[in-house]
């Protein structure tokens, strides 16, 4: 199993055969290699030509700038003795080599293989970093800063062709921060998978025992402290006693402190102790309790014996009287329930602080591990120490404390600046029994508290992440959300970059070739960063690059030393005068790639560690989970979008009845079902239609397509607009009762749902026939600019199934704006719906605009700006058909009439210059006269209409319905609609109150 941070070992010749060595050819030949070689080691590679190393290189550098007897050496000198002795009469050497890459320790398990060596790498201080020695394991391990295999051919330099090794860092269990490398080194024929359980125990051995050195500091600083609280006379009571001693108080534990406290304030205490040490001064800072008390908590340095430096942080609580039954004699261990080991995974275990008794005169049994860190918090303003008492060790002015007290922040008569009176201005005649209490809270350094307050720190800014990022579905406020969250806290400055194409919501076919700069975000806005929307190029050795292709996190704590990794250039030149400091991160989430955020360090900034690195990527990791919910929304939302677009009209016809405008605009929050349509019908007419489809999504976008194509062929069947909506009534129960099958649970709940508004416009007689199926009711928007809400019979909404639907006609003078709009142009949740309608009103009293500028205006003064619905809305301006235009005629059911109609017809197409139709017209008339007269039943009405085509009409009073058949060769009749058919462009029948009505169409400009 591999570890986290690790890179998956390879053995045999997979690892590193003749496909490596082959690669590696044509790798130093200049030739592209893509495959066969692992990302780490093309990488490298790559570093090295950049920096301008050679294969042939022999010589390394040597060095005497090194400790030979620093902690790191004496952590690992037994370790690797035993590993020595493991593997003695082996071909293995064993290094171990400081955060440089100088080699501080060399074991052999044959000791003439030493002789075998060059005399100055046989002994330590010769550097094997990966900037003087190409790729090895070493360097590698610094690089990469995780357990990495370097094999035979994959070495930069020929002198290690022949040879294997494995290498891992050494971390300091505190920090994080790496303080040297362990590497097994061998003949590459003698590869063995053990080997990387025996160098990750070996590394965690080095690590316990660095951890060992740092838990005696902290237990010398503790033992330095109880030393001096014994020999105080201060403590050396814990019955208060008269005079000063008494005056001054006594010492006490927290524990004790903490019977009276409410939880949280204990948790205060501990953070606010654990930023003191981190601060390394002599201060004080107020601690206010939920019960109005304030303790004071005093920092002071401390220095053992063998010269370790810290501070301890007491409690002053003024007035503090513990209960009858409280015992104060014995040691109370403070345990703390988040130490900084459990933060950092330390193999540490917890270890409770043990406070100073106060009737104790010998300091107690040191514990075993060190004093556990406190869980840290945002530190608050710390002031100077004040006439604070400082406690035991401050009486001596040059003792341990190390520093004097101070008195410019107390008043003359010896009060605090907050009110209470100054624990060491006491006398005789002030000192009792409720003198304040002083007790011990914390011992450490304050290097360790720094880590343990970073660690909080990363704790508290991964918590405000996650409130933080992905509030929105919106690619680009995502990746901003993921800047905002990051800058100052664990960066400076920010860049996101992202593919094009994941920015429109698909998956990038490249995500290292089609990058766009999505975010700049920093402290300053005046560092050469490319700008926002252009096209990212990264170099083949970037950082950015690099963690695209190997989908880790790159750290470059220094950014000028691996200059050679980035692309030559004035505007590299210029960033770098401004960060110092890199993390590159790649934004992947489920698998996909989605591009690559830079987290850069200002040059008054300390450069980033590996905790900030893990820290990155942890923010990376969440924010690309929420980028890509914001991409697949994003993807899903464009594919409904494109649905609901291509299902609405593409182009509405050209009408002399009505000039027409429309407009559709989706939700934020999704595509929904709203609709709109515009139906030229028979006889001029023309039929306007909008509807909404309750819900949103891909589901509510197919329904509407299926209403909206089923009220068009209702509507062209020429039904009146109540029968219209009484078939699409029909149509979604049975809608619905299908979907139910599909959902048992919906039971008698309708699933679909629907609202529609039909109106039918006649321009040869300027009425409009109206009815609605619980849809807002139209705008009437007369010539003189009266606006009026129309009062239509409301009906129910579609899916109700067995309610009636009622009509109402209505005169519409000429160039009156008939405004339709669905539900989500005036409800808001902001906003009251009659507030809406005044402002729709408001905004069409103006006789002067188009269609075109009305739906503009519309939609920017009522529409909210946030719309939570979609919106239709269509704009009709009305026209009349010229009365010259419409000729009339009227006769019995009388065979012998017909030609007078056609005669009387033939003059009035010769007024009109349609002599060109006029042959196909008279037959038309001929055969539907002779039809009605034969079928119906009179009077008879023939009326011909001069449109864009020309337009002959028959009605009687009969309600039957001609059909046109194919008639047999012996047949006399029936071939009267077959001629109808062949000369006109559309015909058809449309029923009216007293009869029915026989239409043809004939197209002028085909004549």
């Amino acid at each position: 199993m591999v570890r986290s941070g690790e890179e998956p070992i390879q053995t045999g010749r997979a690892a590193g055969g003749t496909v490596p060595a082959h690669n590696r050819e044509r790798f130093m030949q200049g030739e592209p290699v893509d495959k066969g070689v692992r990302a780490s080691i093309l990488n490298s590679w790559q570093r090295c030509r950049s920096l301008g190393l050679s294969p042939d290189q022999t010589e390394l550098p040597f060095t005497e700038d090194f400790d030979p007897d620093g902690p790191l050496v004496r952590a690992a000198g037994p370790v690797v003795d035993r590993l020595q002795s493991r593997f003695a009469g082996s071909s293995m050497n064993i290094s171990v080599a400081d955060a440089r890459g100088t080699v501080v320790l060399r074991r052999f398990g044959e000791a003439s293989m030493a002789r075998s060596l060059p005399a100055i790498q046989s002994v330590p201080g010769f550097v094997f970093a990966e900037q003087v020695a190409g790729t090895n394991g070493i360097g590698l391990a610094l690089a990469e800063r995780r357990l990495i295999q370097v094999y035979g051919s994959e070495h930069f330099a020929e002198r290690s062709q022949a040879s294997a090794c494995r290498a891992l860092p050494v971390r300091d269990p505190l920090s994080g921060r790496i303080e040297g490398v362990l590497c097994l080194g061998y003949p590459r024929g003698t590869e063995n998978p053990a080997l990387a359980t025996v160098i990750r125990k070996a590394a965690e051995a080095i690590e316990r025992r660095l951890l060992g050195q740092r838990s005696a500091r902290e237990r010398s600083l503790l033992k330095a402290y109880l030393d001096t609280s014994a020999a105080s006379p201060l403590v050396a009571s814990a019955t208060p006693t008269a005079g000063a001693d008494a005056g001054l108080g006594r010492t006490i534990g927290v524990d004790e402190l903490s019977q009276g406290l409410h939880q949280d304030d204990r948790a205060i205490l501990k953070e606010k102790a654990t930023e003191l040490i981190s601060s390394g001064q002599r201060a004080a800072v107020g601690v206010a309790l939920s019960d109005g008390r304030r303790v004071t908590l005093v920092s002071r340095p401390m220095a053992s014996s063998s010269g370790v430096e810290g501070m301890v942080i007491e409690a002053v609580l003024p007035g503090f009287a513990p209960g009858a039954d409280t015992d104060l004699s014995p040691l109370r261990p403070l345990a703390v329930p988040h130490p900084v080991d459990r933060l950092l995974g330390s193999p540490v275990e917890a270890a409770a602080l043990t406070v100073a008794s106060p009737s104790a005169h010998t300091p107690p049994a040191m514990p075993d591990g060190p004093p556990p860190l406190m869980f840290p918090s945002v530190p608050l303003p710390v002031g100077p120490l004040g006439d604070i008492l400082t406690g035991p060790a401050a009486t001596d002015r040059t003792g341990t404390a190390g520093a004097t007290r101070t008195t410019e922040n107390a008043g003359a008569d010896g009060a605090m600046p907050d009110g209470t009176d100054r624990p060491d201005a006491t006398t005789d005649d002030q000192a009792d029994s409720h003198a304040p209490a002083r007790g011990l809270v914390l011992v450490g350094e304050p290097e360790v508290a720094k880590i343990a307050l970073a660690a909080r720190r990363r704790l508290e800014l991964l918590s405000e992440a996650s409130t933080r990022i992905g509030t929105t579905l919106d690619v680009r406020r995502t990746a901003e959300e993921l800047a905002e969250t990051a800058v100052p806290r664990l960066a400076d400055f920010v860049t996101i970059d992202l593919p094009e194409a994941v920015l429109r919501g698909e998956e990038s076919a490249d995500p290292r070739s089609d990058l766009l700069r999505t975010v700049v975000h920093g402290i300053r806005d005046d560092l050469p960063f490319s700008p926002v929307g252009k096209r990212i190029d990264f170099g083949p050795t970037a950082p950015q690059l690099c963690s695209l292709s190997s989908g880790q996190a790159v750290l470059e704590p220094d950014l000028k030393a691996a200059a050679g990794w980035l692309p030559r250039s004035e505007h590299t030149e210029r960033l770098l005068a401004h960060v110092h400091s890199l993390i590159a991160v790649p934004l992947v989430a489920r698998g996909v790639v989605l591009g690559v955020a830079s987290f850069y360090r200002a040059q008054d900034q300390a450069p980033f560690g590996d905790d900030d690195r893990a820290l990155a990527l942890e923010l990376a990791t969440r924010a690309a989970l929420s980028i890509d919910n914001a991409r697949r929304y994003t993807h899903e939302r464009t594919m409904v979008l494109a649905l609901q677009r291509s299902l609405l009209p593409r182009g509405l016809p050209e009408l002399d009845a009505v000039e027409v405008a429309h407009r559709y605009l989706p939700a934020e929050s999704g595509v929904g079902g709203d609709w709109y349509d515009v139906i030229p019908l028979s006889g001029t007419r023309i039929g306007l239609f909008v509807g909404d489809v309750v819900g949103h999504g891909m589901h509510s976008a197919a329904t509407m397509g299926r209403l909206r194509t089923a009220a068009r062929s209702f509507a062209e069947l020429d039904f009146p607009p109540d029968e219209v909506l009484t078939h699409l009534d029909n149509l979604v129960v049975r809608l619905d009762r299908e979907e139910g099958k599909d959902d048992p649970a919906a039971d008698s709940v309708g699933i679909i749902g629907a609202t529609c508004l039909y109106a039918v416009y006649d321009p040869t007689s300027k009425r409009c026939t109206m009815a609605r199926a619980g849809h807002p009711p139209p705008a009437l928007v007369r010539p003189d600019g009266t606006v009026s809400l129309l009062d239509l019979p409301a009906g129910p909404p579609l899916g109700l199934g067995g309610l009636p639907f009622e009509t109402a006609e209505i005169d519409i003078p000429e160039h009156s704006r008939l405004v339709l709009y669905t539900d989500g142009l005036i409800e808001d949740r902001h906003r009251d719906i009659d507030v809406a309608l005044d402002q729709l009103r408001e905004t069409l009293a103006h006789s002067d605009r188009t269609p075109e500028d009305t739906c503009q205006v519309v939609l920017d003064t009522v529409a909210p700006a946030h719309p939570g619905d979609d919106i239709a809305l269509l704009v009709a301006r009305t026209h009349a058909l010229d009365p010259s235009r419409i000729a009339t005629w009227e006769l019995p059911a009388d065979p012998a009439r017909v030609s007078e109609v056609r005669a009387a017809a033939t003059r009035q197409l010769a007024e009109w210059g349609l002599d060109e139709v006029a042959f196909s017209a008279e037959l038309l008339l001929s055969e539907l006269v002779t039809n009605a007269v034969r079928h119906g039943a009179g009077p008879i009405r023939v009326r011909l209409l001069h449109d864009r085509n020309l337009i002959c009409e028959v009605s009687d009073t009969s309600n039957t319905a001609p059909h046109m058949r194919r008639a047999a060769s012996t047949d006399e009749g029936g071939r009267g609609l077959f001629l109808v058919a062949q000369l006109a462009q559309a015909w058809g029948t449309r029923y009216i109150p007293d009869g029915k009505v026989i239409w043809a169409e004939c197209c002028i400009d085909a004549h």
